[in-house]
Formats: structure tokens, sequence, C-alpha cells
């Protein structure tokens, strides 16, 4: 065989390589752990925290929130962390009270590092089409100490909507105050069959049936 003809089957040889590795690195490259979720912070000394707290609460710009969980891609183990800004709501606090609160995100909006992981993620595990959007309402009182600007964290009870199925969950909110407003953050464990989604097993990749929702929401009054 000719030298031409040795290069020109090596070509055809790395393409269709290529083609049978690379498609499944598209989808979810090799890549480190996703960084850790923001939180809420403790706040500088000397600055004014002493507005009242009581009223109604806008979710405002610098909010985020998003999905945790833990896939095997080609058999190595990663954490993946898709996340958006597209986040709104409210939250009415009374007598130092928290009697409700809804956050909506938009789920089409979340991303990761990898497109091909998110178009997967939004019509085939999701199906943002018929369910847009992901809720977390608080269905019970809270009991909200005085807030300052050291973090405190909260026990929550209240119901998550994923993919049109709503089940009731609990989890811990941190809150604290800003010069801004307040800022409250959490993490919300979650079963994907719960909530009628079946956890993506691709061959290459495998994703485990729990993860979590996460966020970090910037109230403002």
């Amino acid at each position: 065989m000719s030298g031409r003809t040795w290069w020109i089957a090596g070509g055809l040889l790395a393409l269709l390589v290529a083609g049978l590795v690379g498609g499944p690195l598209v989808y979810a490259t090799l890549q480190n752990d996703a960084p850790a979720a923001q939180t809420v912070a403790v706040q500088p000394d000397g600055i004014d925290l002493s507005a009242a707290t009581d009223g109604t609460w806008t979710v405002a710009g610098g909010s985020s929130a998003g999905y945790r969980v833990d896939e095997v891609l080609n058999g190595a183990d990663v954490t993946v962390a898709g996340t958006t800004d597209q986040v709104t709501g409210t939250a009415v606090v009374k007598d130092g009270d928290l009697p409700r609160a809804e956050v909506a995100v938009d789920v089409a909006s979340i991303s990761t590092d990898s497109d091909r992981r998110d178009a997967y993620f939004r019509d085939s595990v999701m199906d943002v089409g018929q369910h847009p959007t992901a809720t977390v309402t608080v269905t019970g009182p809270v009991d909200l100490p005085a807030l300052s600007g050291t973090p405190v964290t909260v026990p929550v009870t209240g119901d998550l909507t994923v993919a049109g199925a709503t089940q009731p969950v609990r989890f811990e909110l941190s809150v604290v105050r800003t010069p801004a407003g307040v800022d409250a953050s959490g993490s919300i464990p979650l079963t994907f069959a719960d909530f009628g989604i079946e956890a993506p097993d691709l061959g290459f990749v495998s994703v485990d049936d729990q993860g979590s929702v996460e966020f970090l929401l910037r109230l403002t009054i």
C-alpha cells in the first residue's frame, strides 16, 4: 500500500474513532467536579443591618438555582451542577415569621459545562416543553430568629414541584441580613423516581437516582 493510501486510510480510521469515542465526550467532557454550591456569607462588621424584616420580599438579581447530581462518566465519578439566574418569587415575613413563600425556576435555562448534556436534560429528562418551571413553596409557618449579619439556619417544610409532579420536602434554610436585604440559601434532596423522572443511563454515562436542588436567593423589599 502506498504512503498516500496509508495516509488516507489512517485519516478515515481517525474519523471513525472520533465518531465512536468523541460522541460521549461531547455529551459530558471529562472534567473536575463542579464547584461547591453558593451559600450565604457572614457580613462585615460595622454596617447597618437594623431595618425591619416584616413585609413582602422579592427575589432580586444575583439569585441562582439549579441542580447537583453524581454521574459515572466512562468509569469516572463526576459531580455535575447546573445553574441558572432565571429565578423569581416572593417571601412574606409577618411578625418575625415566614408564613408563605414561593420561588420559581426557569428549567430550560439551567446549564452546565456541556451543551449536549443540557439539551438532553431539557428535552429527554425534564420535558421543559410541557413543564418549563420548577417551584418551591413554603407550606408551614417558619419561625425566623432575629436576623443579623451572621447566618442562621432554620428548618423549613414545603412542596417541591419538578416536571409537573409535586412532593412534600423538608430542608434547612440559611438566612442572613445584608445591607441590600436578606440572603437565603439551601439544598433540597430529591429522588428522581418520586417525580416520575427516569435517571439517564446511556451506557457511557449513568446518573444517580438521587440528587439535590440548590439555590441562593437575594431578597429585597
